[in-house]
Parts: C-alpha cells; sequence; structure tokens
C-alpha cells in the first residue's frame, strides 16, 4: 500500500529517515577515492588539499560558494576514454561543463566536440576548436543556429524532425553548401535513470521513433535531399547509466532501422553514434563501469547486432561528458547555520545551511540528485551524526545533499566540500533570489587560475533595464 500527501511524499509519514544504501562512515574524514580526484588529500592538519591547493586558501582568493576543477583529472579522463575506444571517435558532451579552456583541452586530448546551441557552438569556435570536429544537437534548432552550423562547416549535425530538415535543406540551398547530418532516433528503450533524462522511451521530445516508419521516413528524406549528406544514426538512451545493457536493445533497433534503410533504398549507411550518460559515482551507492569495460560491452553489443543484421563495418561515436567532467570537479561551500530538528519516533536531523544551494546546483532539486560532502577546513573525533545539507534559497526543496553523516562539532565558518560536481552544476546554474553564479577556477600544472570569474550584483543590475 502506498500512502500519499499532499504536501509530498516528505510528509507521508512512510519515508525512512535515511536511505537504506547510507552507512555511517568508520572515518567521517577519510576521502573515497572513488569519489574525489587522484589529487585530492588532507594535510597535516586536516584540511582538504586539491591539486597542491588547500581549500581555505582558494575561498580566500576567490569567494565562497566555488566550483574547483582539477585540470589533470579532467584531461586524465579524456584520454582513457579515447584510449578505451580506439577507432571510436569520442565526442566530449560540452553540456556538462564548456568553456573556452575546456574546448582547448579537449581539442589537445584528441577528442570531438558536441554541442547543443549557436551559443555553445560560438563558443567552441571562439576557442579555436575544429569545426569539423563538431557535432551540433538539439531538438529545436533555430534557422540561425543552422545557418551558423553550415557555414562554420561542422563536421555533423544531428537533426531531430521534419520541421528541421525542410529547414536545413533551406538554408543549405541558399549558401550553397551541402552539410553532413545523423538521424537521431528514440529506440524506446526504458533505461534505468529518472524519468527525466531518460531519452530514449518514446513519449518524449528527443528523435524519430523507430515504430511506425516516422525514422525511415527521414532518412529517405535526408538521403534523397541534394545538399544533406547523410552519415547514420544517432541513439541515446539517457544518462548516468552505469553498464552496457541498455544499450543492447538500442543497438538492435537501430540497426535493424539500418537494414531496412539499405533493403528500401540500396545504400548502407556509415556511421552510428550510441551517445553516452556513462555514470559516475556520486556516493558510496554508485558503481559505474570503467572505459575499458563499458568499450568491452558496447563492442560485444554492437558485433553481435551488425552480424545480425548483416551489415558492413561501421564508424562508431559515444558521447561522455559526465564521465569526463563530473569526478574532476568540487564544489565549496561555507557554512553559515546548523540546526537540530527533531523528527517522529525521536529521531533528529541536523540542518546544515551553506553559502549557495539551487542556484549553484539544480541537480537535486530538479530530479533527487544525491551528492555526497565532507568538512573540508579540518578534520574531526566527533561522533557523526545525520545531517541535510540546504541551501540559502526561499524554498524547501533547496536541498544540495539528502543525506550525509557529517561531524557533530560541525559550525559556522566551517568549509564542506562536494565531490563529483564537474558536470551540470555551473552549466545549470541560475540567479535565483538574485544570488550570483559562483567562480569556476582550474588547478593545473602552474598552479590555479580562473576558468569563469565570479559574477557580481553589478553585472545583474547592468542587465536590468528598469
Amino acid at each position: 500500500m502506498v500512502f500519499t500527501h499532499v504536501a509530498g511524499s516528505l510528509h507521508s509519514g512512510m519515508v525512512p529517515v535515511s536511505p537504506q544504501w547510507l552507512r555511517r562512515p568508520a572515518d567521517v574524514n577519510a576521502l573515497d577515492p572513488a569519489l574525489w580526484p587522484a589529487s585530492a588529500r588532507r594535510d597535516a592538519d586536516g584540511e582538504l588539499i586539491l591539486a597542491d591547493q588547500p581549500v581555505s586558501e582558494l575561498l580566500d582568493e576567490y569567494l565562497s560558494p566555488l566550483y574547483v576543477v582539477d585540470e589533470a583529472e579532467f584531461r586524465h579522463r579524456a584520454r582513457d576514454f579515447r584510449r578505451a575506444f580506439p577507432g571510436w571517435t569520442v565526442y566530449y558532451a560540452g553540456k556538462a561543463f564548456l568553456t573556452k579552456a575546456v574546448a582547448r583541452w579537449v581539442a589537445e586530448d584528441g577528442l570531438n566536440l558536441d554541442v547543443c546551441s549557436g551559443n555553445e557552438l560560438a563558443l567552441a569556435l571562439a576557442a579555436g576548436f575544429p569545426p569539423e570536429r563538431i557535432g551540433l544537437h538539439g531538438n529545436n534548432k533555430s534557422a540561425e543556429e543552422l545557418r551558423q552550423a553550415v557555414a562554420a562547416g561542422v563536421g555533423h549535425i544531428i537533426v531531430d524532425s521534419l520541421d528541421e530538415i525542410a529547414r536545413l535543406e533551406d538554408l543549405t540551398a541558399e549558401l550553397g553548401r551541402d552539410a553532413t547530418v545523423l538521424v537521431r532516433v528514440t529506440t524506446g528503450v526504458e533505461a534505468h535513470t529518472h524519468e527525466y533524462i531518460a531519452t530514449a522511451v518514446e513519449d518524449q521530445k528527443f528523435g524519430f521513433s523507430v515504430h511506425g516508419g516516422q525514422a525511415l521516413m527521414a532518412l529517405v528524406r535526408c538521403q534523397t535531399s541534394p545538399h544533406l549528406n547523410l552519415a547514420g544514426l544517432h541513439s541515446h538512451i539517457g544518462s548516468q547509466i552505469f553498464d552496457t545493457d541498455g544499450f543492447e536493445v538500442a543497438a538492435q533497433r537501430t540497426m535493424r532501422l539500418m537494414a531496412q534503410f539499405h533493403q528500401a533504398t540500396g545504400v548502407y549507411l556509415p556511421e552510428l553514434d550510441l551517445g553516452g550518460g556513462f555514470g559516475i559515482a556520486y556516493t558510496e551507492q554508485d558503481t559505474p563501469s570503467t572505459p575499458d569495460e563499458l568499450n568491452a560491452g558496447l563492442m560485444r553489443i554492437v558485433d553481435q547486432a551488425r552480424r545480425g543484421y548483416d551489415l558492413p563495418e561501421l564508424t562508431l561515436s559515444i558521447e561522455p561528458g559526465r564521465g569526463i567532467a563530473g569526478p574532476a570537479g568540487v564544489a565549496l561551500y561555507t557554512v553559515g547555520t546548523v540546526k537540530v530538528v527533531d523528527l517522529e519516533g525521536g529521531a533528529q536531523r541536523v540542518y546544515v545551511s551553506v553559502d549557495g544551494g539551487m542556484s549553484d546546483n539544480i541537480r537535486p532539486a530538479l530530479y533527487a540528485a544525491e551528492y555526497s560532502a565532507i568538512l573540508a577546513n579540518r578534520t574531526s573525533s566527533a561522533e557523526t551524526v545525520l545531517c541535510r545539507v540546504v541551501g540559502k534559497h526561499c524554498e524547501a526543496g533547496d536541498i544540495l545533499v539528502h543525506d550525509v553523516f557529517l561531524p557533530a562539532d560541525i559550525i559556522p565558518g566551517d568549509i564542506l566540500a562536494v565531490p563529483s560536481a564537474g558536470a551540470y552544476s555551473r552549466s545549470m546554474a541560475s540567479n535565483y533570489n538574485y544570488l550570483v553564479r559562483p567562480a569556476v577556477v582550474a588547478i593545473g600544472p602552474a598552479g590555479t587560475y580562473p576558468l569563469l570569474r565570479r559574477e557580481t550584483f553589478d553585472d545583474l543590475m547592468r542587465l536590468d533595464q528598469g
């Protein structure tokens, strides 16, 4: 039986105080290597050090809250995907986190780049990223964005609707330039992830359904267009996926569509982009696959499906974004208040409020994403207490870490560090309640340098035309 409450599940009386997977840590000061950049350590005083930089000094210089990116960790992960997928094209998913410096890292480490808007494309081009190594995504690309992509000579445009195909046909005819396209298809796969980041179910906004002939019609339309060069198919089943099982059905259905297209036209499509969405560890319960494990699983799946439909060898692509950027980033906050709340049955929860919140990490509020946190400016021998790390916004759902054990002696002024914050934190940040977005600093071989400066209130006031 399911009990509900008009104010939501948190008030239903059936929600446990903490999730079943959460365990009281044997050592609250320990750093789980699965969650932190390889450079993370504590010094003799117990302070968190990231790539030889004490977190307190970072906050003194760049203010709190702050995003920190370990350049070596980011680039190691990018190269690791490239090494683990020889012969594949590896696209870094720019939506995870993108700046001009990040685009240069990606280019230098031999990856391609996918972008989802004209502005992301413009930033990549401003960074000097080779346009032929860029793929443009999006379910509602404007005529101007398509014009921008065609004029720049991007390598692939991933078309998402018949309206877009018609728009692109008109633009390429007008400009006298061809465009290479992939057709995005939805395969009906139910990825084991949150509804909002499952992108291959039938009832959603992306792509052409493989059922009912819609995708085949789009393929034929592109193939017969005088200025569109049809390269193949694109599929994406979701995000934060830990193994390759969900790709098996997607590969079978995309290759069946390729075989149907060959039967109808006599043409073999040469390319298949399987998307990305590979998961990372946010908490101790997460067990993501390594790039080598992902490659082994995907190669088995692709080879089996390709042979089953008697298709020739394919040019294959993947799009890791979170898997590269996420573990390289750490978010730093300063504690402002500590409040003990009595719960039913005699339990208690400690609410630790920090100087950021849903404006700098919307994922927990958007789809209940789980994170971890540690006391970062010192170690503690105090007993641990169940805490909820919350922000300063005027929303009850402004939660950064739903459940975490922290030392009972945590006080205002302490620093909290949240690992795996490099993807979809700054890129989804907002100015809710007129908070400014934090700075993003990188720590590289030559020391610390800003990727994005901290916004100021003056920045926001310049937008106000009142």
